[in-house]
């Protein structure tokens, strides 16, 4: 009887040693483990050499205490699947565009509304204010930091029959949108007929008369040929969505407040290098299309057109009172 407990305490012994043994290994390769980094778009885009510059970045300055890789190009699956790796841990920091975290953060969909920014360094005031800290609050609580704000351009109109100068310049046009209730209702507030479809049909669409125009920034304009069939191109600017540079809580929380600032200034630097690249990027596309021909508007006055968003920032609102005092916030920063 004696021998039978001994041996079922050093049983339980045994299997109390093997169960601190395994955690302390998997705590030491946690801490060895590189940080793996999302990104949807390819090794040479704007956001993937800063992100790429991010981590470097970061390696440097924490002596190889927290170090990682980017995996480009969604190879670790689409941007739904990998907000919530991200909130789980499983993917420990990411580049994602905030049009489709509305979902999980609602205060995302804000920056979604038509012409809710006047203008790109607008939108760098408000998003490095009080207006990207309400917003970032909002994603710390579905457990994403929100460390930097990237610039994804502003979307535009271009048409293949007219400039837009006036929101009646909309009226009648087919218009391609992404398929969205606020930016179908965009068009159809000026009178236009909304048409979502996938984007891998714009060209094609465009070509034979399917829809009249469609909508994007001057390097998806540029890049696509679009401009081959929609030669008028509108400087509206009506969508201005950026992206965040974000690490997940779970990443966070486990370092130090010292570390936790390098990742900090490192994602600054980060941004700034991303605007820049971002900018002479669209440089250069607008220096394509306007040598193939392309005529391009700038609208000098959106003041109609955001009298025009009346109906849709209601029925947003109506929706999400909630919401209201960040787009007071945003509007009043501007």
């Amino acid at each position: 009887m004696k021998l039978s407990t001994h041996i079922k305490k050093l049983a339980l012994c045994t299997a109390l040693a093997f169960t601190v043994s395994a955690g302390v290994m998997t705590t030491h390769d946690a801490e060895a483990k590189d940080l793996r980094g999302w990104n949807i778009h390819v090794e040479d885009y704007p956001n993937s050499i800063a992100l790429d510059a991010f981590i470097a970045d970061v390696a440097a300055k924490t002596d190889g205490r927290i170090k990682g890789k980017v995996f480009h190009g969604g190879v670790l699956g689409s941007q739904p699947d990998a907000i919530e790796q991200v909130r789980l841990g499983a993917i420990d920091f990411a580049n994602f565009n905030l049009g489709p975290m509305g979902q999980v953060v609602p205060e995302t969909n804000v920056v979604s509304l038509p012409f809710i920014f006047k203008s790109i360094p607008d939108m760098y005031k408000v998003m490095d204010g009080a207006g990207g800290a309400a917003i970032a609050e909002g994603m710390a609580k579905k457990g994403i930091v929100a460390i930097g704000w990237f610039d994804s351009g502003a979307r535009s109109f271009y048409t293949s029959q007219r400039a837009i100068n006036t929101p009646d310049d909309v009226k009648g046009l087919k218009v391609r949108v992404m398929n969205n209730d606020l930016f179908v209702g965009m068009i159809e507030a000026m009178g236009g007929n909304a048409t979502p479809m996938a984007f891998g049909e714009v060209f094609q669409s465009l070509k034979t008369g399917v829809v009249d125009g469609a909508e994007n920034n001057p390097p998806s304009y540029e890049s696509t040929n679009h401009f081959e069939v929609a030669q008028f191109y509108s400087l509206s600017e009506h969508l201005i969505i950026p992206e965040c540079l974000c690490i997940s809580k779970k990443t966070w929380d486990t370092w130090s407040e010292a570390d936790q600032k390098i990742v900090m200034e490192a994602g600054k630097a980060a941004t700034a290098k991303q605007r820049e690249l971002w900018q002479a990027r669209e440089k250069a596309s607008m220096e394509k299309v306007a040598a193939g021909g392309v005529k391009v508007n700038t609208i000098a006055d959106k003041g109609p057109f955001q009298d025009a968003m009346g109906p849709v920032y209601d029925k947003y609102l109506a929706a999400n009172p909630e919401m209201k005092s960040l787009v007071d916030l945003i509007t009043s920063s501007q």
